[in-house]
């Protein structure tokens, strides 16, 4: 799941059916034209909540034991009563956080979001400066959501950073936490890009499987990086799976120390702005809408729909490399946000870094290839086809030699 949170997040350790964690999208309209959205965010939905409405989920929430909400778009603050709805949020006991392109995030909006009560608000930085610009389709969203950081500091909020993973990005990680260092960020999110919405069109951005044999080492190593300097770094639920950096990497996020599947419906919520209710803010809206706030109360959507209890009920049935894992009875194929966008279906997920380390050990390696467009709607996604090759000898990454006995030459 991508989550958005502002902040490090509560852990994961309540009961199964125990609500933590609620990622919600405002409105769909946005100041921005990312080529990784999702959700393919720019106009507003027609039928989006009314602030009454909203002021009403908010109840619900509250009522369902939910301890943190984030704020999402499109861009939340270009809703005009996003800081009535933090001020509900807070008010009925719960945290608010927030999650921002930062295009116009200026020093007013800050203060606002300051008077409403948010914790923190997570600014979304997808390398630095035209990689960034790239990435979100508009020439100087960088400087301006370097501009946001400070608005927000200045009016006294709490602030991080999330950040997509891919082709584009890797290269520039030291340098975007540079960035978060400097502007005195506390956290970082980080997750893989996958091929939902506009990111179907630009599959050139995207990670290979066999890439994670560099990334995973890169953001462990990263994370103690990170730490040094004072800021957490945490991942997204599609980053990592079983790979000797699983600890490092997850170990503090959960009681067992390494991912337990997908969490979707199980802690966490995600709703649309006109009311859709799903168990993950990512998932595809079609196969995972378990109800609608306009048509059934979220506890009842909560407690009885099968889309939000997949998870919860482990009915996710693994396929594919995942279907022989040894590890399938626990990870159930990792996120299914990942495996949906690319294959239609849950159980079956390319970017493991177990998997990874399983082919390399072979001499071969996994390609995913775009076999069907998407269709142009919000939360879409194509379709993938996933080829096994061998490893060409020019890229095979060789084992390192083990040492030798001492008094050996």
């Amino acid at each position: 799941m991508t989550t958005g949170r502002g902040r490090e997040g509560p852990r994961l350790t309540g009961a199964p059916t125990t609500l933590v964690y609620v990622v919600w999208e405002l409105t769909l309209r946005c100041d921005l034209h990312c080529g990784h959205c999702g959700s393919r965010a720019g106009k507003a939905r027609d039928d989006e909540l009314s602030t009454a409405e909203a002021l009403d989920v908010v109840r619900q929430l509250a009522e369902l034991g939910a301890r943190e909400v984030t704020l999402i778009g499109g861009e939340a603050y270009l809703r005009e009563d996003w800081d009535v709805v933090a001020r509900a949020i807070v008010d009925a006991g719960m945290t608010c956080t927030m999650t921002t392109g930062g295009r116009f995030l200026d020093a007013a909006r800050a203060a606002r979001a300051k008077a409403a009560g948010i914790e923190s608000v997570s600014v979304s930085l997808d390398g630095v400066g035209e990689t960034h610009d790239l990435q979100r389709g508009v020439r100087g969203s960088f400087d301006a959501a370097l501009a946001a950081l400070g608005h927000l500091r200045a009016a006294g909020v709490s602030v991080s950073v999330n950040t997509q993973i891919n082709r584009l990005t890797l290269p520039e990680l030291d340098r975007v936490l540079d960035t978060i260092v400097r502007a005195g960020g506390h956290s970082w999110q980080v997750q893989l890009t996958v091929p939902m919405g506009r990111a179907v069109e630009h599959a050139d951005w995207l990670l290979q499987p066999d890439d994670l044999l560099a990334v995973i080492p890169r953001l462990a190593a990263l994370k103690d990086e990170a730490q040094r300097r004072g800021v957490r770094l945490w991942p997204g639920n599609n980053v990592g799976y079983f790979g000797p950096h699983e600890l490092d990497l997850r170990g503090a996020l959960t009681k067992k120390g390494h991912g337990s599947g997908c969490q979707a419906g199980v802690h966490s919520l995600g709703l649309e702005a006109d009311g859709a209710i799903k168990g993950c803010p990512s998932l595809p809206t079609e196969a995972y809408t378990g109800g609608r706030t306009r048509e059934r109360s979220i506890r009842e959507v909560w407690e009885s729909s099968a889309e939000l209890r997949f998870a919860r009920d482990r009915a996710v049935e693994t396929w594919g490399f995942c279907g022989g894992c040894y590890y399938k009875d626990v990870c159930r194929g990792g996120c299914t946000w990942t495996a949906h966008v690319f294959f239609g279906r849950p159980g079956n997920n390319p970017y493991c870094h177990h998997r990874a380390l399983e082919h390399q050990a072979r001499g071969l390696r996994e390609r995913l290839v775009p076999a069907a467009p998407a269709p142009g709607r919000p939360f879409d996604h194509g379709l993938f086809e996933l080829v096994v090759e061998p490893i060409p000898p020019a890229t095979r990454r060789l084992p390192a030699a083990p040492p030798k006995p001492p008094g050996e030459r």
